[in-house]
């Protein structure tokens, strides 16, 4: 796989000596048990696969390099270029510019913006009709465009099998960035709608089945469908594509439920299953696939808690602290700051969706053992600082020096 050129700050030599110890002995990574970090009355339980994916590393390579380009020049990034607040921030520092947040609401006004400028396509990717805008400016969007690999490959499956004549069907959060890119896509080619979940899957059944009444449907599924979707006429045919950083046991459930819901319905034999359902087999991405299953590999350690590293918008890491919260206490954390002392801790709770202060985390254990992971936008140096601040916490300062030493 390639490499890239990504900033030093970003890198951590222990936990790339550590990674690369692991990947030498499982070259076809089919081994997901964490790596075991002895700091004494410490104990790290450290998830196989965590931190920057190909995708992330693309973009940030790219990104500065339009800066490092561009002196003099105003450069702009559509939204976020990844959802984590570090990186963004060094970007800002370097004087790059956001055009809209992360929901779309504009920060820049689009008569501000010349042919002169630069302009970055974000890792999520963008709508054909932002593409569109920028092409009136004069400026080439795909100059410097990140868009992920991955997800690129969701828009050529969903365009393939939306002119094969399937309605689109896709998993995801619907105010998302890199969903409401798949969306715009999939829509040039045929109907499509957008499921956040389970409930809004078993929703749609109701409209596939016609048990519930068409008038609802765009009621329930307002600014999340096709312009001129019939549900009567467009569901009769369906595929299943996801935003790629979703949880992927919910993905398969979501697809071998709408795909039972409508073989029902229309009556169609085994052997004719892609008569009405389309074979697009999982869009997740690689990292997403290595991360959760490394998660699941880690908890079947025993811990008193698991620390989930990344940033409180990014969907890859909400997921990965959802895996961790079925077993034991979890924190959502993005900064080793976030770990105060020895009795308090902020983090963020995806429940209420807001940041808390929670006291009494740590347990009176000897050794205390605490795993970790991180979400595919989390720079491994600030793990490494995440583990390094709690070796302080801890009293084990020392056992952590001696552990960088000793992967050197």
């Amino acid at each position: 796989m390639k490499s890239f050129n990504v900033p030093v700050q970003y890198r951590s030599p222990l936990i790339s000596a550590i990674k690369l110890h692991l990947k030498a002995g499982d070259k076809m990574k089919k081994d997901f048990a964490p790596a075991m970090l002895d700091l004494g009355s410490l104990q790290i339980i450290l998830a196989r696969h965590f931190g920057f994916c190909y995708g992330v590393e693309n973009a940030i390579e790219i990104a500065f390099r339009a800066v490092a380009e561009n002196p003099g020049k105003r450069i702009y990034l559509l939204s976020e270029m990844i959802h984590n607040p570090g990186v963004n921030a060094d970007l800002v520092a370097m004087g790059v510019q956001f055009i809209m947040d992360t929901k779309g609401n504009m920060k820049i006004n689009w008569d501000d913006i010349t042919k002169d400028d630069v302009v970055i396509i974000p890792a999520f990717g963008t709508t054909l009709e932002l593409e569109q805008k920028i092409r009136e400016k004069g400026i080439d969007p795909a100059l410097y465009e990140t868009t992920c690999p991955f997800v690129e490959k969701v828009w050529n499956r969903a365009g393939k099998i939306g002119d094969d004549g399937y309605t689109i069907v896709v998993h995801g959060k619907p105010t998302h960035e890199e969903t409401r890119a798949t969306f715009s896509h999939s829509k040039e080619h045929t109907p499509t709608v957008v499921v956040n979940d389970m409930v809004q899957a078993r929703t749609l059944a109701g409209y596939i089945t016609g048990k519930l009444p068409v008038s609802q449907f765009y009621i329930d599924f307002k600014g999340q469908h096709s312009l001129d979707f019939d549900p009567v006429k467009d569901l009769q045919r369906i595929g299943v594509v996801n935003q790629t950083t979703m949880l992927a046991s919910e993905t398969q459930a979501i697809a071998d439920y709408l795909k039972q819901v409508i073989l029902s319905h229309y009556n169609t034999p085994a052997d004719k299953t892609s008569a009405r359902f389309a074979d697009t087999r999982d869009t997740l991405c690689y990292a997403t696939n290595d991360n959760q299953n490394a998660v699941m590999g880690m908890l079947q350690e025993t811990a008193n808690l698991a620390l989930v590293i990344g940033g409180y918008n990014s969907s890859n890491t909400s997921h990965l602290v959802e895996l961790c919260e079925q077993k034991l206490p979890t924190y959502f954390i993005n900064h080793e700051d976030c770990l105060i002392s020895t009795e308090e801790i902020r983090h963020y709770s995806l429940h209420d969706q807001i940041e808390k202060l929670q006291a009494g985390y740590l347990p009176k254990a000897d050794p205390i053992r605490i795993m970790i992971t991180s979400g595919a936008s989390c720079p491994d140096a600030l793990v490494e600082r995440v583990i390094a601040r709690l070796a302080a916490l801890t009293g084990n300062s020392d056992k952590m020096n001696t552990l960088i030493k000793k992967w050197e």
